[in-house]
């Protein structure tokens, strides 16, 4: 019986050893930290072993193979570095026809062409604003029965460099260069003998500082200069002996000998304001404004020449557009209705009138 009781005594020890080794405790036992704790970032350092290796993975040499690789349904575009350059680039061509075949109200065949080329460079960055760009247009017409005419010479080029103190502002310290000129001679039709215009005859140069206003996202320039000097020249010594376009005439004695050529230079000083301004007014349709006024300090102050072109462009689609546009010019340097007696001497010299011209075009352009 003794024995019995110890023996019931040694289990019952054995069986709440066992309990006590086994049984799981609310308080967990200290383990092994396997993290890190570096102020609010926690970066585990024991990582979990891969239990499952693919059959087909070579560990001891793996290669890298494109056998199974798609190609790209969209086309990869790289990063480009941003450009501060605005350019554009824009050639074109204006044809208009008429031709009659026993036409009873009667007329005459005709072609006329316009070719046009525009370039322009603008850089902005912060302070800096520089605004380029290069104009050129020419045109003939050929009628049935005549010599070809011109019916549009231009060359124009306009540079305008800007400094502003802060990037809120719209307003720049500026200098600009304007160069107007033509190709090649003009004629007062149908007198085809006796050039009234050529290549630089005239050709004008501007250059002078001021203030531009240039408001952001928008394509308004206004320019304002209280210190412009004009030059203009007249490279024909002919246009220049006549005293075409204000320079200073030859002198001549009374049997008309020339005693002293005329002048190719005119200089003057004065004040400019010139104004661009490109918008979309409806849906295709853009107009493009462009307008200089200019008079001068010493000669004439109070006299102001006028050049204002006004163009609208209707785009039917991506190369084939129309063009109307007018242009206005007065020059009281610009003189008209010469008089000229039998002996060749001038009476009177004239007066200056308002130039107008209107164009309509349609053709194709492509812009690169």
């Amino acid at each position: 019986m003794h024995f019995n009781k110890t023996k019931l005594v040694l289990g019952a020890v054995l069986f709440f050893l066992s309990v006590t080794a086994f049984a799981q405790d609310s308080i967990p036992t200290n383990q092994e930290i396997d993290t890190v704790i570096v102020d609010t970032i926690v970066i585990r350092t024991i990582q979990n072993r891969i239990k499952n290796i693919p059959r087909g993975a070579n560990l001891t040499n793996p290669v890298v193979s494109f056998k199974k690789t798609k190609p790209l349904k969209n086309k990869f575009h790289s990063f480009r570095i941003p450009s501060f350059w605005d350019i554009e680039n824009k050639i074109g061509l204006n044809l208009n026809e008429v031709a009659f075949i026993n036409w009873n109200a009667g007329g005459d065949n005709a072609v006329s062409g316009l070719a046009y080329s525009k370039f322009v460079r603008n850089y902005k960055f912060r302070y800096i604003q520089w605004n380029s760009d290069l104009e050129m247009r020419y045109g003939l017409n050929a009628q049935e029965g005549r010599k070809l005419r011109k019916t549009e010479d231009v060359i124009r080029f306009s540079s305008t460099f800007g400094y502003r103190k802060d990037t809120i502002t719209n307003w720049y310290y500026s200098v600009k260069t304007n160069f107007n000129t033509q190709f090649n001679d003009g004629f007062k039709y149908p007198n085809t003998e006796n050039p009234i215009s050529t290549f630089m005859a005239p050709g004008y140069l501007f250059i002078g500082g001021g203030a531009s206003y240039i408001p952001e996202g928008k394509k308004f320039n206004l320019y304002i200069s209280p210190l412009t000097q004009k030059a203009t020249f007249v490279l024909d010594q002919d246009l220049a002996n006549a005293g075409a376009f204000g320079v200073e005439k030859a002198v001549k004695d009374t049997d008309g000998t020339i005693l002293e050529e005329g002048k190719n230079v005119y200089i003057e000083l004065g004040f400019l304001v010139t104004n661009t301004w490109e918008k979309e007014i409806m849906k295709n349709v853009i107009m493009n404004h462009r307008l200089s006024l200019y008079t001068d300090y010493l000669q004439s102050f109070g006299n102001i020449d006028v050049d204002w072109e006004l163009n609208f462009k209707l785009i039917v689609n991506k190369y084939i557009k129309t063009n109307i546009g007018t242009q206005v010019i007065f020059d009281d340097d610009i003189l008209f209705d010469e008089v000229v007696d039998a002996n060749g001497v001038v009476t009177t010299n004239g007066i200056p009138k308002i130039q107008f011209k209107q164009i309509l075009g349609i053709g194709i352009a492509f812009d690169f």
